[in-house]
């Protein structure tokens, strides 16, 4: 396993993350802890040291399933991140009664990195008002060494992030970004790359593989790439793109299977960065993809929180995608299968998850299109 140097720490380049952990069920807190302990171990014991989780994932019950399989490991063998959910306004206030709590749900005394989750347009004024005492109050466990690092998670513009450093950037030691070929244009990542490499703030890499779509690519796509390095798997793309891009240091990825963890922490055996030409090969493959009209949904299920309507919008946008390049009248039958309050013509088109959606998906629209265009309505 390839490491990489952070201050005095040596930290594994894969991490774990901890939010799409294999399920028993259709429901996103049923995780099959049985097999997700196989992941944690077999991780250990290949090097990967850095586990990260977060109060909303799987339903809240991640953080709890995190800290029971990692309990039975010493605690100075494994660094453990987990998140601030100040994305909800109403969490700020709570902020001592929160921390506290995800401490007693990961069972341990301190967490070796601690992130103000989801930094964007629609949640930064509530994380930058000081009256609030939010930054006081978590460097105030810092100082006490309950929080070792800290730093915060950004799906938010150039702007958003270039005022998040501006304000607290000399207390924000890592910052942890969405960054994979197919956003290094559609979502700029490139400009913020290089702020972040301007201002010497190490680079934390979130979705590489963009919700698995860089796993999965048409079949024209990963033709192209196999032409230029035959060996490389589709995933190893994603992977070596992210090594060849500066100040990258931790690259996260939700692994959901054995499998995908054995092939993961296989490629993190070695360093194997793309050339320029590969480089410019891997975006240009996902500009195309964007260009397509994929809806860019990584099912983070953060939108589920906002929905008046309680819609599975991630599954109902998987379902939108499909439908569009295939026309199979077997997805609208799927559709059909489901209550009246389920399907997308149940969106009242608040808006209300457009504001937080990492992706920025006009999903009202989607779904009012899905249902004309489905013959829905």
């Amino acid at each position: 396993m390839l490491h990489k140097k952070f201050q005095n720490l040596e930290l594994s380049a894969l991490g774990l993350g901890m939010m799409r952990l294999p399920k028993n069920g259709s429901g996103d807190g049923d995780i099959d802890e049985a097999k997700a302990a196989e992941m944690v171990d077999y991780a250990i014991r290949s090097g990967v040291n850095y586990f990260d989780t977060a109060y909303a994932y799987h339903g809240g019950k991640s953080e709890i399933v995190t800290g029971r399989i990692l309990s039975k490991y010493p605690r100075e063998s494994y660094y453990l991140a987990s998140k601030f959910p100040g994305y909800d306004a109403a969490n700020i206030d709570r902020a001592p009664e929160i921390f506290e709590e995800q401490l007693k749900k990961c069972g341990v005394e301190y967490f070796d990195f601690y992130l103000l989750h989801n930094v964007c347009e629609d949640t930064i004024d509530g994380y930058l008002d000081e009256s609030k005492g939010l930054m006081r109050y978590l460097l105030e466990q810092k100082a006490a060494g309950r929080i070792r690092h800290l730093g915060f998670s950004c799906h938010g513009d150039y702007n958003t992030l270039k005022r998040m450093l501006d304000t607290y950037g000399e207390h924000l030691e890592f910052c942890q970004i969405q960054l994979n070929y197919m956003d290094w244009h559609y979502q700029d990542a490139k400009s913020r790359v290089k702020l972040l490499n301007e201002r010497k703030v190490p680079i934390w890499v979130m979705e590489p593989l963009r919700g698995g779509k860089l796993a999965n690519l048409p079949r024209s796509a990963a033709e192209k790439l196999r032409t230029l390095r035959p060996e490389e798997s589709v995933p190893g793309w994603a992977f070596r793109f992210l090594q060849a891009v500066p100040g990258v240091t931790m690259i996260l990825s939700g692994m959901s299977s054995m499998q995908q963890l054995e092939d993961n922490v296989e490629t993190f055996r070695t360093e194997q960065p793309l050339n320029g030409a590969e480089f410019d090969a891997a975006v240009s493959v996902a500009d195309s993809m964007v260009a397509g009209g994929v809806l860019p949904c990584t099912a983070c299920r953060y939108c589920t929180t906002r929905c008046p309507a309680h819609l599975d919008i991630p599954a109902l946008l998987a379902l939108y995608n499909e439908y569009r390049f295939s026309k199979d009248a077997s997805v609208v039958e799927e559709v059909r299968t489901l209550p009246e309050a389920a399907r997308p013509s149940a969106c009242i088109a608040c808006h209300s998850c457009e504001g937080i959606c990492p992706q920025k998906i006009k999903v009202s629209q989607a779904m009012d299109d899905f249902a004309k265009s489905a013959g829905l309505r």
